[in-house]
């Protein structure tokens, strides 16, 4: 979620009050002075039916909004999707869409989480995995799908920033695949600074940093992914390949690690990343209670952040069919926020529609402030 300062207004200026007769041994009251720090949060939001179908025409009285708990009157509601409207001029007056616009570009982040080293057993799943991918990004992709391709063992790698060239990315599958370190020196400076199209490594750490910033904390790595995607416009959605992080308690629970999982989901919300967690192991009776529970980190990960966790499924075509349906269509909710100039802070924000029978997912907050 992305916010847009517009301005800092000045308010609550409290006249001086002339002094009557009977009260002129009182000392005048002094002027008071507040500066109030006006904020556009761009909140993008998924609205479907039960069957996973994108409801369409919906305008702002048809959300509710509620930051930090407080109802807030939206200025706009629109409808952004990847496909164009087909059908009548009238049909797409009623329902609010453009059908002469043009369709917007999507973007998806697959984020291996390379857990081979340390449990050698996932090694065909994992390889099982990046060639179903392959076959999506052969068959499913449109052409105006960017796609980038990132690993994580013990720091992050860079296999192909967001490209729409799909013998590139089939070349990034192959390095994953190999457990490659493409390295941290990518191209130059210069050649970083005349990037055209999206792009994550021209805002990612560079050189040694990435590597020392990102060093055995798959927090840190995804929270830096977030954040580089930030400067990009539009919802990201992260494919998150994994079985799992974190540690267990005492008892055997999973519980999230308060030092690094909030700034994590803090980074993905206010950077417009939706995370979409896919468990390496399909079949739930292979998972052992362990795995079980570092599951539960990718399921809080992505309902926080406006996403899905799959596990249980026949093969990995399930999944990635369904996150590319899911991003068919969005809303673009639009709203003031006001704060005390010089504040910062987070700010938890909650969205539903007025018919309660529409499935509606989003992110669930956005930073403010400096």
């Amino acid at each position: 979620m992305r916010t847009q300062s517009l301005s800092i207004v000045s308010i609550l200026t409290l006249a001086t009050l002339l002094a009557l007769p009977l009260a002129a041994q009182e000392e005048p009251q002094a002027e008071f002075r507040g500066e109030l720090e006006v904020t556009e949060v761009l909140l993008d939001v998924l609205v479907t039916d039960g069957s996973g179908n994108a409801i369409l025409g919906l305008q702002p009285e048809d959300f509710i909004v509620e930051d930090q708990g407080q109802n807030v009157d939206l200025t706009s509601a629109t409808f952004y999707s990847n496909r164009r409207f087909l059908d009548s001029a009238s049909a797409a007056e009623r329902l609010g869409v453009a059908p002469e616009e043009v369709p917007v570009d999507r973007y998806f982040i697959l984020f291996f989480h390379d857990q081979r080293f340390e449990d050698p057993s996932l090694t065909n799943e994992e390889l099982e995995a990046i060639r179903w991918v392959r076959q999506w990004v052969d068959f499913e992709l449109l052409p105006s799908d960017w796609v980038a391709v990132l690993s994580y063992d013990a720091k992050l790698k860079v296999h192909q920033d967001f490209t729409t060239n799909k013998q590139a990315l089939n070349d990034a599958l192959t390095s994953v695949a190999k457990s490659k370190d493409p390295g941290a020196n990518w191209p130059s400076r210069q050649e970083l600074g005349t990037v055209r199209g999206p792009s994550l490594r021209k805002n990612l750490p560079q050189g040694k940093q990435l590597n020392k910033q990102s060093r055995r904390q798959i927090y840190s790595g995804l929270k830096l992914t977030a954040e580089a995607a930030g400067y990009i416009t539009g919802r990201k959605n992260l494919m998150l390949f994994s079985i799992g992080f974190g540690r267990l308690n005492d008892v055997g629970t999973y519980y999230p690690d308060q030092r690094y999982f909030p700034p994590m989901v803090e980074a993905m919300n206010d950077n417009n990343v939706a995370v979409y967690s896919i468990s390496w192991i399909r079949n739930l009776a292979q998972e052992s209670a362990e795995v079980r529970d570092l599951g539960n980190a990718l399921s809080l990960l992505s309902a926080d952040t406006g996403g899905t966790y799959y596990f249980n499924f026949a093969n990995f075509t399930t999944p990635l069919r369904q996150v590319v349906d899911d991003n068919s269509g969005y809303y673009l909710l639009s709203y003031s926020s006001e704060r005390p100039a010089g504040e910062s802070g987070y700010s938890r924000v909650t969205v539903k529609t007025r018919n309660p029978s529409f499935v509606v997912r989003a992110r669930q907050g956005y930073r403010y402030g400096g």
